[in-house]
């Protein structure tokens, strides 16, 4: 078939496609930039930015060519953009990892092959956002619970009960760990399982929804183990689907920041296994149409995780590493919050969060798609997947916020919520 010279072979270099990259405003003095870096960690690289030039992202698409990017710039700011800064931003990126190609195709595939010929999954936030020394480590997780922020220090209305479940934030543990705490409290002094299903936010998305990987985890107080029996079940029933996404565990924080707390409130003795489950898709998935694949995919993810329990014999616990709302100019808004706009929020958080203590995952999702997602509740996978594995006709479950809080995460104001729940 002859092609016509006006078809264009759209190459990476004219066509650039950037990768889903997270960034953060900064301010330096009366100028405003842009910070880019990976989540998955593919890259361990930063990209600072001018605004101008951020605003061009939008058009890396692969839809457009780089003149029609410089035809956006010059729509949108009255001046050209040489052709030749535009090459370099491109070949920046390009060095930093930061666009699809085949290239970052490569990168990713060395990088699995290693992850998967390990028989480990290594720390990764050790000594930057808790100790790695054991010992200090115990002294900081020993600290949250003491803090004026921590928990009360007289016994948990749950103690001595059976806790089916916790929801618990990944924000920085130095900054949330006293709330953490107020979580792993019900877990010290509840009844507990050996057996605990921990479902963390993949902050970096995933295309499938779920992402298992079958690795132990290391730790400053020693590795914890994976629950073969669960996660071969899994394996066996549904073969690869799952772990298709598995790379995404080697740097994402959010399950890494739970075991710690873990270990210290079980006592750091005590044996235990995991079952490590990343989470990522959106309240829409429950929609059907456009996300009728995804909602198969997540369903079938949900049935055949209750009938390996139920196959195994085993008790186990369910743990969400969740935040809630993201606001700000970091988070796509277009002002910073004020304390009025922040107020509210936490208002409609806590509304939002009746129906998660009433353990309604349907509830808890057509809440957030009534607001359209506006606060993007980024925890929303793992915590109505914990909801989900906890139904129980014969034994429902109740949940109980025992606290709420939120972090600052720029020099704008940008927000997030987070809350520690318990199940009995």
């Amino acid at each position: 078939m002859l092609m016509s010279t006006e078809t264009l072979v759209k190459d990476s270099r004219n066509y650039p496609i950037l990768r889903n990259l997270q960034y953060s405003p900064l301010k330096q003095g009366e100028e405003q930039y842009i910070v880019l870096w990976d989540p998955t960690g593919l890259s361990s690289e930063k990209l600072v930015l001018p605004l101008n030039f951020f605003y061009l992202f939008q058009f890396f698409d692969g839809e457009h060519s780089l003149e029609q990017v410089g035809a956006e710039y010059l729509k949108k700011y009255g001046e050209f953009m040489m052709p030749d800064r535009l090459n370099k931003l491109v070949s920046d990126l390009d060095d930093k990892l930061f666009l699809e190609g085949e290239r970052v195709e490569q990168v990713q595939q060395q990088a699995l092959d290693a992850y998967r010929k390990s028989d480990v999954r290594p720390m990764a936030f050790a000594g930057k956002q808790y100790e790695a020394d054991p010992v200090k480590l115990r002294a900081q997780l020993d600290a949250f619970y003491q803090s004026k922020e921590g928990p009360e220090q007289t016994p948990s209305e749950n103690a001595g009960k059976p806790v089916k479940g916790l929801v618990a934030p990944n924000f920085g543990m130095k900054e949330a760990g006293p709330i953490y705490a107020w979580g792993y409290k019900e877990l010290r002094e509840g009844q507990v399982p050996d057996v605990f299903i921990v479902l963390g936010t993949c902050h970096a998305g995933l295309e499938g929804g779920i992402a298992f990987t079958d690795k132990d985890f290391e730790t400053p107080f020693g590795r914890v183990a994976v629950n073969r029996p669960l996660v071969d079940y899994i394996r066996k029933e549904t073969g690869d689907t799952f772990f298709q996404e598995e790379l995404l565990h080697l740097r994402e924080h959010s399950l890494e920041f739970q075991l710690p707390f873990l270990q210290h409130a079980l006592g750091e003795g005590r044996s235990f296994s995991i079952v490590p489950v990343l989470c990522s898709f959106p309240p829409a998935t429950l929609t059907g149409g456009e996300y009728q694949g995804l909602f198969e995919r997540v369903d079938r993810f949900l049935s055949v995780t209750k009938r390996a329990i139920q196959a195994t014999g085993q008790q186990v616990c369910v743990i969400a590493s969740a935040n809630l709302a993201h606001i700000g100019i970091r988070y796509g808004d277009q002002k910073p919050p004020t304390d009025f706009s922040f107020h509210r929020c936490m208002q409609i958080d806590l509304e939002m969060l009746k129906k998660v203590e009433e353990a309604d995952p349907e509830g808890f999702a057509e809440f957030i798609l009534k607001e359209k997602d506006q606060r993007k509740i980024l925890g929303f996978s793992p915590i109505f997947s914990l909801l989900k594995l906890l139904a129980d006709d014969e034994a429902p479950v109740k949940g109980q916020v025992l606290r709420y809080d939120r972090g600052i995460t720029d020099q704008f104001n940008s927000t997030v919520t987070y809350a520690s729940i318990v199940f009995v």
